[in-house]
């Protein structure tokens, strides 16, 4: 999605500058140490505005009797509005209030609220679902229409317009604040403690992300979820009870001992098999996926299944979205890197998931999968990375059920469904296990299929090998994203 959108705002008042003398000069340059000429410098209390010059040097002045002698001195700022990633950042300098309404794309009002003095909002907060929205915002007569996209919380609780709004805004300290902003680059504001003083500045390149329709595009940025900043205060590595709409579950979960609550994580699934256990995906190493997480990048969860022969049914569609809403609003989790993976039922239960979830799922990997033998939902026409492992002895989800499952998904990531004649290498009966990533499919949404000689088993082995190849291929393939 577009990351950053520009709005200034000139609106009829002026402010008196402040009689304290300073001189306050730096250089601005990006990362590399190349000077950033033409960006804006601005004091938000002050008003105090200037650019830098061709070798990235500024400097700001103000005398004793509140007025700028040299040509130096910035201009004054009667207000100022700018939107950097979802977030509207206001500065005025009367008694003017900043009135600020949110409508969705066909003219809900979202929220109405009225702001004074100088802070910021979260625009991205202040909205429940992922979508394209409108904030109107006025100081006097002057008014700005801005257009920002939201990734959702997908269907997180709400605590209320109130309360979100309270959460979201946040008032600026009485102390100056020096704002950067250039072109091309991300906005950089610093705090300052003495103003008569000299600063080296450094911007960071604005990335500016593809808009989709939904899902992302490959090594995206990541989308925090808003449990960022909040204190998990259940247990860190090992189980607890779950209460969602239908009663308790019990959830397996997996937290990085180093955990940073200001760092979004990838979030992955395991669903149990027919006759397994949460207790099992988890003693497994969340299907031999965590051992490879060295860089500690991943929570691992595995709710327990419904007690039943057939651990996962409809019901269990909305534990899921549950379980995945409260695990967002509490931990700091990218919510655009979200798997999940499962054999055997679990593995027909993500794959059911991967139908009508490709809003908030982004791949799954499934083991001895099948298209049936559990309830499954109405499928959406979206695409969704899909990796299948393939046993091809596997009498209970045959072959036939595993590359129905497979085809399926190639309609849905290919246009015109034309990934279904593209045929794939699969294993020719002797030699290590094949892999085949299909070349017809939308980039973003890869399919691989792994074939080898095997039964009913998610940790297949090539011949002569200890260790199971299935974890690495699916941790290869979630990397992709």
């Amino acid at each position: 999605m577009k990351k950053v959108v520009w709005e200034s705002l000139v609106v009829a008042f002026a402010m008196a500058v402040s009689a304290n003398a300073f001189t306050l000069s730096g250089k601005v340059k990006d990362e590399q140490g190349a000077a950033v000429s033409g960006a804006s410098v601005s004091m938000l209390q002050k008003g105090l505005e200037t650019k830098t010059d061709n070798q990235g040097n500024f400097s700001l002045h103000q005398d004793e009797q509140g007025g700028g002698s040299e040509a130096i001195l910035g201009r004054v700022l009667p207000g100022y509005i700018s939107v950097n990633n979802g977030v509207l950042s206001f500065s005025q300098r009367s008694s003017e209030p900043v009135q600020v309404q949110i409508f969705d794309m066909v003219g809900n009002r979202l929220l109405s609220e009225t702001l004074y003095g100088s802070g910021s909002l979260d625009l991205q907060a202040c909205v429940r679902s992922q979508g394209t929205y409108y904030a109107r915002v006025k100081i006097g007569s002057a008014l700005r229409n801005i257009r920002f996209t939201s990734n959702g919380n997908f269907g997180a609780s709400f605590e209320g317009r109130n309360a979100g709004v309270k959460n979201a805004l946040k008032k600026e300290a009485d102390s100056e604040v020096l704002r950067v902003i250039a072109e091309g680059f991300d906005t950089l504001d610093v705090e300052l403690a003495n103003l008569d003083t000299t600063l080296a500045l450094t911007l960071k390149k604005t990335v500016v992300e593809p808009e989709y329709a939904y899902g992302w595009g490959l090594k995206n940025a990541p989308v925090p979820t808003r449990g960022c900043g909040k204190t998990w205060n259940r247990v860190k590595s090992g189980s607890y009870e779950f209460q969602w709409s239908k009663g308790k579950r019990t959830i397996r979960i997996d937290i990085p001992d180093n955990y940073d609550n200001k760092k979004p994580y990838k979030l992955i699934f395991g669903m149990h098999c027919m006759g397994g256990w949460a207790g099992g995906v988890q003693q497994e190493g969340y299907y031999g996926l965590k051992p490879l997480d060295t860089e500690k990048t991943a929570i691992f969860v595995a709710p327990e299944g419904n007690g039943q022969q057939a651990p996962w049914g409809q019901d269990d569609y909305r534990l899921f979205d549950e379980l995945l809403a409260d695990l967002q609003s509490n931990l700091c989790i990218d919510s655009s890197r979200v798997f999940s993976t499962g054999f055997s039922y679990g593995s027909m239960f993500s794959n059911g998931l991967s139908w009508n979830h490709q809003d908030v799922l982004r791949a799954v990997a499934v083991y001895e999968t099948a298209e049936r033998n559990i309830w499954l939902p109405q499928r959406q026409n979206k695409g969704i990375g899909w990796m299948g492992v393939l046993g091809l002895q596997d009498n209970l989800c045959t072959p036939a059920m595993g590359r129905a499952a497979r085809d399926i998904i190639l309609e849905l990531n290919s246009e015109g469904g034309k990934a279904k004649n593209e045929r794939a290498q699969e294993y020719g009966g002797n030699g290590p296990h094949v892999c085949y990533d299909y070349t017809t499919v939308e980039e973003r949404f890869p399919v691989r299929w792994c074939t080898q000689n095997g039964g009913h088993i998610w940790d297949h082995k090539d011949p002569g090998q200890q260790k199971s190849w299935v974890p690495q291929a699916t941790w290869d393939f979630f990397s992709k994203f």
